[in-house]
Formats: C-alpha cells, structure tokens, sequence
C-alpha cells in the first residue's frame, strides 16, 4: 500500500510540471486499457469455463 501511495504522489506532483501532463495521458490510457481487460475477461471467462466443462465432459463419457 505504501508503494501505491508513493506511486500515486510522484504522479500527482509531475501533473503540475508541462512534462508531466504527458504521462498522466499516458497513466488513463493504461487504466482504461486495464478496465477493458478485466470487463473482457469478465465475460469471457464464463463462456471459457462453459467451453472446458464441455471438453472435459466429453473426454471423460468417450472413455
């Protein structure tokens, strides 16, 4: 927790510097990629495990 809060304070300060306006457009793109990546595989992972109980399944009455 303590590095988030060193992270987040070092991002915060460099907000204020013309530089630093690049990497917090830098830092949402990544957090919208981040949210998009947990949403997907949300969905997805339900559809995955349907897909491997059925294989398993099938694996397991050829037998």
């Amino acid at each position: 927790m303590a590095k988030l809060q060193v992270f987040l304070l070092a991002l915060f300060s460099r907000v204020k510097e013309k530089d630093g306006q690049a990497l917090v457009e830098y830092a949402l793109i990544l957090a919208l990629i981040a949210v998009v990546v947990i949403v997907a595989l949300h969905f997805l992972g339900s559809s995955v495990k349907h897909q491997l109980n059925n294989i398993a399944n099938n694996i397991t009455n050829a037998s």
